[in-house]
Formats: structure tokens, sequence, C-alpha cells
């Protein structure tokens, strides 16, 4: 089987040449695009990750291709109907890093309740006031946890050790992990009232697109912090920067943004302004976001632990040589 593997720097490379030899292993450093695809019109598999979009456009660029393997939980970057209709098979990696996600949610959280940021720039230009560095405890506060699956019920755990109350929400409850974790579900309305921290970890849908809005910072106490570690279009970029305006919101800790890959790159940016491929309001809502003091950003890097990465890699092998096998594992669709 011939398989492309795509984003991937040499040091992770030599997970996949274990695939060696009886398939054909290609690597690029890139993103799969239109830009690249036809390189690629031979390939059986291909491995990407969240950056490579793969368009129903991308998809007739690949007559071959039978698996695309995803290293990554979530596959909103893949348009599964065309790949349904196409016959082609899609396998994530379901699970890899609840541990490593839950931790980084309170790297972001700690980052603003001690006011790190601005406290480590202070001290590296000779400043060691602590004047105007306040921040506010953790434990005593009210978590609410949007999504309690793996990730999560993990946090919740975390969360237990600060002495922090929480309040969780999903449409699929787990009353015994409520009764295990010591934590109380409620329903959406009174979380948003009642939590002084709203974290989420949804996956991204239809039914959780802009599930943050205008409507649900008007439903939340004044003052609170927003983190967010699951997918940028969860959260309404521009009402977010709404609310942080108007100090609704105090603060906010995110992972991931909209059109965080198109951001990421300038040239990409201003192909996209150019050709209007996406909503220029919440591109500048990001850019706005990221520049705000009382927002830290992260370059959606929660996963990104030596230990994580190990693990992603070491499945998504495993999902291509299963689907060579005849067996395929970890399929979403």
């Amino acid at each position: 089987m011939k398989i492309d593997v795509f984003e991937i720097d040499r040091p992770d490379r030599e997970a996949f040449m274990r695939l060696q030899p009886e398939h054909e292993v290609r690597f690029c450093r890139e993103k799969l695009s239109l830009e690249n695809v036809d390189q690629s019109a031979d390939a059986e598999a291909i491995s990407i990750f969240i950056d490579s979009s793969v368009t129903r456009a991308v998809l007739d660029a690949l007559p071959r291709l039978r698996l695309i393997a995803t290293r990554s939980t979530g596959f909103d970057h893949i348009d599964l109907d065309a790949c349904r209709e196409r016959g082609i098979t899609v396998c994530n990696v379901p699970s890899y890093g609840k541990h490593t996600v839950a931790e980084h949610v309170f790297g972001l959280l700690l980052t603003i309740s001690h006011r790190l940021e601005e406290a480590i720039e202070r001290t590296r230009k000779g400043d060691f006031s602590s004047k105007g560095l306040e921040g506010f405890d953790l434990r005593g506060k009210t978590l609410g946890v949007i999504g309690t699956g793996d990730i999560g019920k993990e946090v919740i755990r975390i969360a237990n050790g600060f002495g922090i109350t929480v309040l969780g929400y999903d449409v699929d409850r787990d009353e015994e992990a409520a009764r295990v974790l010591h934590f109380r579900y409620v329903e959406l309305d009174e979380l948003f009232g009642s939590s002084d921290v709203i974290t989420l970890h949804v996956p991204s849908n239809p039914r959780t697109h802009h599930l943050i809005s205008d409507r649900a910072f008007a439903a939340m106490r004044d003052g609170v912090v927003l983190i967010n570690t699951a997918r940028g279009d969860v959260v309404d970029v521009r009402a977010l920067a709404r609310a942080l305006a108007q100090g609704k919101v105090a603060a906010a800790g995110l992972d991931v943004l909209p059109d965080e890959p198109v951001i990421r790159e300038e040239a990409e940016l201003l192909r996209s302004v150019y050709e209007r491929d996406h909503d220029l309001s919440t591109l500048l809502a990001d850019e706005v976001l990221v520049r705000m003091k009382n927002v830290v950003v992260t370059p959606h890097s929660a996963f990104n632990t030596r230990e994580a990465v190990g693990r992603i890699l070491e499945t998504s092998v495993d999902n291509l040589r299963a689907f060579a096998d005849g067996a395929p594992r970890n399929v979403v669709g």
C-alpha cells in the first residue's frame, strides 16, 4: 500500500518507517492542500494532522485513495460525506491525551489566575514589583465543565485536588462518574449562571457550533473566565471579543481558534482575505483576541507532550496496519 504522511517532522517519521518494507511510505512536512495534492495522486492511504483540510476537491485529486488516518481525535477537517460517497475509510486516534489536555487546561487557568504571563514579562525586564499583579484563588471557586467525556472527567479529577466545586453538562450524562468524582450535572443556563470558570470539552459539529455565543455570555455571571481547548468554532469569537471588552468575561485561555491554520501563516491569511474563503470578521476577531492582555492563547498545543505524541503516532501506525490487514480500527463516520 502506498502511504503518504503529511505534516510530520523528521523525528516523528521513525514510527511510520516500521510499516516498511510491506508498504511504501512517503513523507511531506507540509499540510495536504490543493497546491501539493497532485504529488500524491497514486496514494492509497494518507496520514494527516489537523491543518490538512480534506475537502471534496482534494479527494477528487486522489483517485486511488482508500484510507485517511488522521493523527487526531477530531475529524472536522475531513469531508466525511465525500469520503462515504467514495468508499474511503476514515480512522482517528480516539484517546491519546486526556491527562495531557486536562493539564493544559489548568496551565491556562493558573496563568490567568496568578497573572503569570505579566509577572514573567515584568521580571525579565528587571522589575520585581508585584503591584498590579493580584490574582485569585482557585480553591472555593465553581468550575463549569461542558462535555464530561474522557478529558472532561480528567479535568474534574484535577479540579477536586484544588478544592473547586464542579458543575457538569453533557447530552449523555454519566451519573456514576458524577457520584465518584463528586460533581453535579445541571442544565446549560444554570452552569452559565453559577460558574466562575467555564471549560469546554465538546467536539465540533453542527450542534456545538457557536455553543458559546452572545446569548451564552449574557447568561454568565460577570467576571467569568473561559477556557477552550476543544475546537475553535465552539465559541463565537466575535461574541467573546465583545464580552471581554465589556467586562462580562474577565479573561480567556484559548488553545484553539476557528481559523487558526489561516492566521498562522501570513501568506495564507492574505490569500483568504483576497479570495474571501473565510469570514473576515472572524479572522479579525481571532487577531484581536491574540493581542488582548487578558487573553492567553497557545497554538493548539495542548496535546503536545512527548508521551501524548508517542501515543498518537503508535495508534496511527496501528490504524494503517489494521486497514491493510483487512480489519480497520478506530473508524469514524
